[in-house]
Order: structure tokens, then sequence, then C-alpha cells
């Protein structure tokens, strides 16, 4: 099969959590041997075409044949922005649609409905879909829906921890103020905040000797980088409709501290150590505790169980599965049979046989 995706970044250059999830379930159609490409949508740092994991990305740059290439494929996919340009091509085009919709904002769900396959990436997302597409006509509802939690290959992240207190991407939303007011109150603690990919960064403020900044890195470095060399991952994010980087840390037996957000709930289930982002107490009573090496390794032994329920979860079997049997609908689409032909009054139908092809 052709599966092609418009998106507005990919890693390496681009490194959010939704551009590494969708990157974590393309790789395995690229294996299964479809033929996969990226298109983007906004120009980046790479200005030539790459491949990574067996999937090929088009830069901006070079994308200026991108409506050429994709009425020609078996499978159109997107997320967020690109979403509605992506279904009026499938529409026209009579191609299966894939969505994935990463949060539970009404614009996601109402640029999905119809597509052929809508992915959500977590249960509570599904739920918050499910209640969303009620108030909608039958017609405009998606044709399958699926839950596939963002893929951590727990091997890829698995590492001895180090010795920080760390959070990734220090912008308001993720919980930078948070993290230095913890840095002072906390000076037993080493911190290490990491520069994320997107939003206005939070600067330490003077004084601080035990933190240190470190700059962004890619998803595959993040082993070597950032879990190496933390001990306690922090996640005071005011939204989150997953987690990804809690469950990339957990693959090392590292425990995380959240702000209980649905997704991070769901995520982390029984291993998360929760605490709201308003109240600096219960965070600085949390990193102290776990100063006490038992408390450290029993939250260690629940954040590496957690890891390996997560890593026997079918989602990507499931995922894979369901995009190939849209090659069928695909074909079904193509040949479609239209309204019985008007005969004129010589026996013959001016309209042929009544079937056509797009």
């Amino acid at each position: 099969m052709s599966i092609t995706a418009r998106v507005y970044g990919y890693p390496p250059a681009h490194n959010a959590g939704s551009e590494w999830m969708l990157h974590s379930m393309l790789r395995p159609l690229a294996a299964r041997g479809h033929r996969v490409t990226v298109w983007l949508s906004h120009p980046g740092s790479i200005d030539k075409s790459y491949e990574i994991d067996g999937v090929r990305v088009v830069p901006y740059q070079e994308g200026i044949d991108f409506a050429a290439h994709a009425q020609k494929a078996d499978v159109l996919l997107s997320h967020f922005e690109n979403v509605p340009i992506l279904a009026g091509l499938a529409k026209a085009r009579q191609i299966p649609l894939v969505v994935i919709c990463h949060d539970d904002f009404a614009t996601s769900f109402h640029n999905a409905a119809g597509a052929d396959l809508v992915v959500y990436n977590s249960e509570w997302i599904r739920r918050e879909g499910e209640v969303f597409y009620a108030h909608y006509p039958h017609e405009f509802l998606p044709r399958r829906t699926i839950v596939v939690r963002p893929p951590v290959i727990a091997e890829e992240y698995r590492t001895t921890p180090g010795d920080c207190a760390t959070l990734v991407n220090l912008n308001a939303d993720k919980g930078g103020e948070l993290f230095w007011q913890l840095a002072a109150w906390t000076p037993e603690w080493k911190f290490l905040g990491v520069r994320g990919a997107y939003g206005q960064q939070i600067m330490p403020p003077p004084r601080l000797p035990n933190c240190e900044v470190a700059e962004s890195v890619t998803g595959k470095e993040m082993r070597e980088h950032v879990y190496a060399r933390s001990r306690v991952m922090l996640m005071p994010s005011i939204y989150e409709s997953w987690g990804r980087v809690a469950v990339e840390a957990f693959a090392s037996g590292i425990p995380v501290i959240a702000h209980p957000t649905p997704g991070l709930v769901e995520a982390l289930g029984e291993a998360g150590i929760f605490a709201y982002r308003d109240d600096l107490n219960a965070w600085t009573h949390a990193l102290l505790s776990l100063r006490d090496p038992k408390n450290w390794a029993r939250a260690s032994r629940r954040a590496k169980a957690r890891s390996a329920e997560l890593s026997a979860a079918p989602d990507l079997g499931l995922w894979c599965d369901a995009v190939e049997s849209l090659h069928d609908l695909r074909r079904r689409k193509t040949f479609r049979v239209e309204s019985p032909p008007k005969y004129n009054g010589n026996g013959h139908s001016p309209g042929g046989q009544g079937l056509s092809v797009s």
C-alpha cells in the first residue's frame, strides 16, 4: 500500500510528543512493506528529503508536488491543522482517510467527522469523542474508531537512572515555574531542566546552584541525555492527553510525579505519584520522600511493571491491521455503481453500463 501523511513537522527536527507518536505508528507499517511517505506543511531546519526508520519524509521546501502524489495514495493520514485539507482531497479522490486525535478539543473531533478511521490516543479521549459525536447525524460519524496509546519501544529508552529531578519542556503549561520553585525549596536534589520543542521557556532565577538547563534533544537521544541523568521525572503539566515522557521514563524504572490530568492518570496508572500543580507542599513532600532509597525502589518497581504492561498491549498490531483493511475500502470507493441507466426509445442505454471508474 501507498500511505501518505501530511503533518506540520516530523522527527528528528520536530520533537513534540504527537510527532513521535505518529512516527512510532508509521514505523511498523513501513516494516510490513508499505510505502510510507510524510509530507511536511511547514518549513523546518531540514530542507532535503530523508528517510527515518523506513519512513520517507518530504520537507516543505520540496513539497510542491504534494497534491499530485497524494491523489495516487491508497490511504491518506493526518492530525491537527492539516486534517481539513486532507479530508477535502480524500473526499474528492475517494481515498480512505485516517485521522489521529491527540486531544479532546472540539475542533479536532469536528475535523475528524466522517473519516474512515479515527485513532484516539487514550480511552478518555475516546470517551470524549463519543460524547461529541452523539450530537452528530449518523452520516458524519467516523466509519471506525480505535484506541492506540502512544507506542513506546521500551528497549530504545531503557538505561540506568541518574541523580536528577527532571522536567522536559520548561514552558509555563508544562510546569516551568513550579520546577524552579521546587529547586529553591529542595536543595537536596539536583535539577535538570530540558528545553522544549515549543512554547516560551521559563529560565531559572539567579543563585540556584543545584540546577542545570540542557538543550532540546531528539527522541532517539533522550535515553543518553535525559533518562540516563534522571532519578525522578516531573510532569506538572496543566494538560496532557497521555504522557509519553512518563512512559519513556518508566522503561528505566524512573518514578514520575505528575499533576493528575486525565491522560496522565490513565498513562501512569498505579505507578504514578500524583500532586496538584498548585500545591507546592505536596510536590516538595513527594520529592523528599523519594530521597529515601526504599521509597524510591518501591516506586521504581511499580514504574517498570507499568512499562511492561503497556509494552504488552496489542495496540500496534490492531493499528496496522486497521490501516491494511482500508485497502479493500479504497477499491470499493474507486469502483462504484451509479444509479440505473435511462433507456431511450430504441432500447439502448446512452449512459453505457452504469459503472464508472474514478
